[in-house]
């Protein structure tokens, strides 16, 4: 079960509103967009998303800035449709559209440059099965430190489990908020 909110920063404290991400976002880019359209002004937003007892994810907006995000198990998340919004090439260290072996270049019958069939088809394999299968790690991936000035150190963020959403609410002043909308 996924569960998906925006909190806006506003000047009488926080205010949420929960959302159907998949109805309107495909990329990070419409996530930073729908978060930005919640914003009084140029004030802070977060989006927080979590899958129950899989992972969590926290973007931050902060006006025109480029969102930050953090995700508790990008592995976890990398199967989900809500984790695939996250986890963009930037936050996996990965070049842009690099998404693992190029399928085209590789020689998978072994036969070119008089090359014999039995010797490169093993390797070629191998090198398709491990492409993507290393491109997202197990564990946390993006900027720990992305709710410090709101009362969440990078220790607190990275020690969160189960409740996670619910415990940043509380350290943020907004668990009353949150509730509303779960």
């Amino acid at each position: 079960m996924y569960f998906a909110a925006l909190l806006a920063r506003t000047e009488d404290g926080w205010e949420a509103s929960d959302t159907e991400l998949l109805d309107n976002v495909e990329t990070l880019s419409d996530l930073a967009d729908l978060a930005r359209e919640a914003a009084a002004e140029d004030d802070t937003v977060l989006v927080l998303i979590e899958q129950e007892d899989a992972w969590f994810g926290v973007v931050r907006i902060d006006g025109e800035e480029d969102p930050r995000i953090y995700v508790s198990d990008a592995a976890a998340a990398a199967r989900s449709s809500y984790g695939e919004i996250l986890l963009t090439d930037e936050l996996l260290g990965r070049e842009p559209g690099d998404d693992g072996p190029d399928l085209d270049a590789l020689d998978l019958d072994g036969t070119e440059d008089g090359e014999d069939e039995d010797d490169d088809e093993e390797e070629d394999v191998t090198a398709v099965a491990g492409g993507s299968a290393e491109a997202v790690p197990h564990g946390p991936v993006g900027d720990p430190q992305v709710l410090d000035d709101l009362g969440v150190s990078e220790k607190e963020l990275k020690a969160l489990s189960e409740d996670a959403l619910t415990e940043i609410a509380e350290a943020l002043g907004a668990s009353e908020v949150l509730e509303t909308v779960r």
